[in-house]
Formats: C-alpha cells, structure tokens, sequence
C-alpha cells in the first residue's frame, strides 16, 4: 500500500520546506543555527499541519546527529529515561547533542515533563517539542524556561499553491494522473492554512476521479460532501470543531454549542482544552456584560482538571449553556486591543510625576508623587486628576457596549468625569 501523499511530499532539506520564512528563511534563526551546528532546546508551537515535525527532523539530518522522537500520547517516564540512556551513549566529545523530539509535549504530565529537566540542563539531549497548545498552560516552568519558543504560522495562500503545484508536479503516483489545477480556491479554503489537511484533500480527489483530473472548486466542493471527515485523516477537524463551538456561544445559540461541545467529547477530547476556549469566550465574548461568566467558566475549568471524564462533562456542559444563553460584550476585549495599538504608536510614554512612587528623599525632591490626590480622602472616593501619560490625556479606549450591566458603568463614568469620560 502505497504512503499518503502528504509522507510522500515531506520536505527532507530546508531548501523544501515551505512556509515559515521568519524561522528558515535567509538569515532567519534556524538558517543560523544549521550554519553554525550549534542548536539549542527549543518548542514550537503552531496549528496542526505547519511543519513542525519536519523542520525537527531537518535540523536533525542538516546537523547529522541521532534524532530520537516520542510521542506524549503513548510515552510515559520510563520510555523518556529510555531514551536519555541512549542518548548518552551516543554522545561523543565536543559534539551536538542528540535530538529529542517529542510531539504534543503538552500532553506530557508534569512528572514526564520533570524527568526531561536534568537532561536538557546538562546537555545529555537537545529537545525539541512540538505542541498545538499555549505552551504557557501546559510546559511546566523549569522546563519552558530552558527552551526557546518559536511560533509556527499557518500556510497562506501563496505557501498551499505552490505546496499544491509540486505535488502534482513531483509525486510519482499523482504524475501518473495528469493533474490540472484548474481552480483552486476551495482546496485552500478547506484546508484551513494545514499542509497536510491540503494534501490529503488532493489526494481524496484524484482517488474519486478516472484518468485525468482537473480540479476545479465544484468538484472539490462535491466529493467533500460525499465523503465529509475523509480529508481529516490526522485528526485536525479538532480545529474546525472548537471554532464552531465558540461561534456557537458568541452567536447565542446554546443547542449548536452543546452539539459541538458534544462532537469534541465523543471524538476524545482534551477536557481542559474545551475549558480553557470556553474560560476565553467568558472574558472576550460576554466580557463586562455578564462578569459572572468568567467566574462560572473559571470553575468550570477547576472542576474539569479535578474530576476529568465522564463527569466532566456536566460543568462543561453547564458553563457552555450559561455562556450561550448570556448578553455579550466584546468592549473589553476592543479596548485593551486599542490600548495596545497606542502603545506600539507611542512607544514608552513617561509616566506622569504625579504617579510615580517616591521611596526615597532625592525622588521626592525632584517631584516624583507630588500632587497625587489620595481618592480615598474625597467624598464618593474619587477625585478627578490625570492618569494617562500627558500626550494621551483625554484618550478613551474603552467604550461601553449597548447592554444593561455596561450602560450602568458608563453612566457612574459619566457622572465622575463629566465629558472627560463620554
């Protein structure tokens, strides 16, 4: 039986690999690495389908060093003592350590993440990790803090067609079939920025069709509808699904939500991944026109990462509902999304004298503090002075949306700040 195209199309050089330029382009840090035969422990971290398990296996070649992979699904300790014995004996003096891979680290728990600690500090393995997740939730501390992390893209438009183009051009069984690439909008649309998502697409295609195939965006679209999960062959529907469980909660729908929430438990998911999109819906989707739902959601976090599967299921299922059925706001997210802007426009503005601490005479002399008005001390506590950086004065960044919680702020704002606040 003959390999997936995508097995097939995986890039073997650098020179092949597609996407990414920020990490591999000219001068880019794994240019450099290579260049120098020096690499550290690194994570990268990206969506399904980007290329992190071969840029691994690149630098592994490039460097000509043993590369050891593991998967955090089926490895545990032992298997990770295993490999570090190994390494041992593969590393000679004064040469690159031997690489480690191991993909979805985040699915390591902290005693398999731990048992990685002395080996990476001491050189004995160069790790790589790969993950899909926020390595900031799921590496632990020590570990993240001896590794470099590296933020994998999605493909984009020019990266899929030009992915697309070679596999027609180069893979021996598709050559074979004489393939035109008529129209290729819905291949890329599908394939959500996967290169493998893409090529499994392709390769679902050619199979359906007899001789000569020529791709258009109908016949794409048709054969998808036959066959609706059969390009999803590693999984990477995942993606898909979580986004139409949070569109769900965002377009107040709580039905759709149960049902996508229902697909992911079915289909195994990580609880903890559900209940951390739905902690983030809480605080950007219903934001300040329902402040409990961050609260409910965080608990619904809690009590998932205490009690797991099955009956985890029943706080998720209760938050998910409360979320859908709750007002929405995204004011808050809109304003820390405009203050941001400001501050890469502005740059480090100065903070006002009148703000600054002043734990020492000289910084006292000099005016730091002085003219600070102690709210506390006026009635209502509040009194009005500036706190923005002198060239913002008077900026407004957030703006309060139009529900019942938001309006009753803005209108205290309106009645401390007069028009300063509008």
């Amino acid at each position: 039986m003959s390999e997936p195209l995508a097995e097939r199309m995986r890039p073997r050089t650098l020179s092949d690999y597609v996407g990414q330029r920020h990490l591999v382009g000219e001068g880019a840090i794994f240019r450099r690495m290579i260049d120098s035969r020096r690499v550290s422990s690194f994570i990268l971290w990206g969506p399904p389908g980007v290329g992190k398990t071969t840029l691994a296996q690149i630098i592994a070649h490039e460097l000509e060093v043993p590369f050891y992979t593991l998967s955090a699904v089926s490895s545990g300790v032992k298997e990770v003592r295993t490999v570090i014995d190994h390494a041992k004996n593969n590393r000679f003096f004064n040469t690159q350590s031997p690489i480690l891979f191991i993909d979805e680290i985040h699915r390591f728990s902290k005693s398999q993440q731990d048992s990685l600690l002395g080996a990476v500090e001491q050189g004995v393995i160069t790790l790589i990790g790969a993950t899909t997740e926020n390595p900031s939730f799921e590496v632990i501390r020590p570990l993240l803090s001896r590794c470099q992390l590296y933020i994998l893209k999605p493909l984009d438009s020019d990266d899929l067609r030009s992915l697309l183009q070679r596999a027609v051009e180069r893979d021996a069984v598709l050559k074979q079939r004489h393939i035109m690439l008529e129209q290729t909008d819905a291949l890329l649309r599908y394939s959500g920025g996967d290169a493998r998502k893409l090529l499994n697409l392709l390769e679902l295609v050619v199979e359906a069709e007899d001789g000569e195939v020529v791709i258009t965006n109908q016949l794409v679209q048709t054969r998808l509808q036959e066959n609706p999960a059969a390009y999803d062959k590693g999984g990477e529907m995942h993606y898909d699904i979580i986004s139409a469980y949070i569109k769900s909660i965002r377009g107040s729908d709580p039905d759709a939500a149960l049902y996508w929430l229902a697909r992911m438990i079915e289909g195994g998911e990580d609880p903890k991944f559900i209940a951390r999109r739905l902690v983030i819906s809480a605080a950007e989707d219903v934001g300040l026109a329902n402040p409990n739902a961050l609260l409910l959601a965080n608990a619904a976090f809690d009590a998932v990462a205490k009690i797991g599967w099955p009956e985890g299921r029943i706080p998720l299922a209760e938050a998910t509902v409360y979320l859908a059925t709750s007002a929405k706001s995204n004011s808050a997210y809109l304003g820390i999304d405009a203050a941001l802007g400001e501050v890469r426009n502005s740059g480090d503005l100065p903070v006002p004298l009148h703000l600054r601490n002043a734990p020492t005479e000289l910084m006292k002399q000099i005016g730091y503090a002085d003219g600070y008005i102690y709210p506390h001390d006026y009635p209502g506590h509040f009194a009005r002075q500036q706190y923005l950086p002198d060239a913002l004065s008077g900026e407004q960044f957030w703006h309060s949306a139009d529900n019942a919680q938001e309006q009753k702020a803005a209108e205290r704002m309106r009645q401390l700040w007069g028009d300063v606040k509008k």
